[in-house]
């Protein structure tokens, strides 16, 4: 394996349709940069949990954040292994038959050791690469965090020791013999997330526009 390439382990090696699975770092970067919702898997007591939160990441590095009071956060910032997904729904798969219906996603499954960012210096930094890589320029446009809103705000970060995407595309994938016999209508409906127009608060102050960055987002 590469430098560039996640190597895969028993728990992060994709196991059905392995065809589909990638370990490069490109392709694990590019899910996560896709989507900032993730979702965290870990065990308290012995039970599992999975809870969704905003992720960004930086190099090997993935960062979530929440209330210091979390039970997920003051569990996962004593050390303990997580599961970070990301999932993105591109659209359904229709084929000719109800076994070989399928849908069109790009998905990632990252494992490691979370732990928190110490230090109001340290965790403006990792905020500021949050907000930056979502909105840039609107760090320096807001007021700063007061003493007791970033002590009531956790950051932690994960360094990605495995990780695995899966990704599936195209048109359904059918027995041979059902390509000239069924009769049925059979393809993709794509599934297409777009933002939509800025909605302004009406206790905006007066003359306040809409920002550069939000019209850059290509908005319909």
């Amino acid at each position: 394996m590469s430098s560039n390439t996640f190597k895969p382990t028993k728990r992060s090696k994709v196991k059905r349709q392995h065809e589909r699975g990638k370990y490069d770092h490109a392709s694990v970067h590019a899910v996560l940069d896709s989507n900032p919702m993730c979702h965290i898997g870990y065990v308290i007591d012995g039970n599992p949990y999975v809870t969704p939160t905003l992720q960004w990441r930086e190099g090997e590095r993935v960062y979530f954040h929440g209330s210091s009071a979390s039970r997920m956060l003051r569990t996962v910032r004593e050390g303990v292994q997580v599961c970070l997904t990301v999932t993105n729904f591109d659209g359904f798969v229709l084929a000719r038959s109800p076994m070989h219906h399928s849908l069109n996603y790009r998905s990632v499954m990252c494992f490691g050791t979370a732990h928190v960012v110490e230090g109001r210096e340290a965790k403006e930094a990792a905020l500021k690469i949050m907000m930056e890589g979502l909105f840039p320029g609107r760090w320096d446009e807001v007021r700063g965090n007061s003493v007791q809103e970033m002590k009531a705000t956790m950051v932690l970060a994960m360094d990605i020791e495995e990780a695995s995407a899966k990704v599936r595309t195209g048109m359904p994938i059918d027995d041979d013999e059902d390509y000239d016999t069924v009769n049925s209508w059979n393809g993709v409906v794509p599934l297409v997330t777009t933002y939509g127009k800025a909605e302004p608060d009406p206790r905006n102050l007066p003359g306040v526009a809409t920002p550069a960055y939000l019209k850059r987002r290509k908005y319909p």
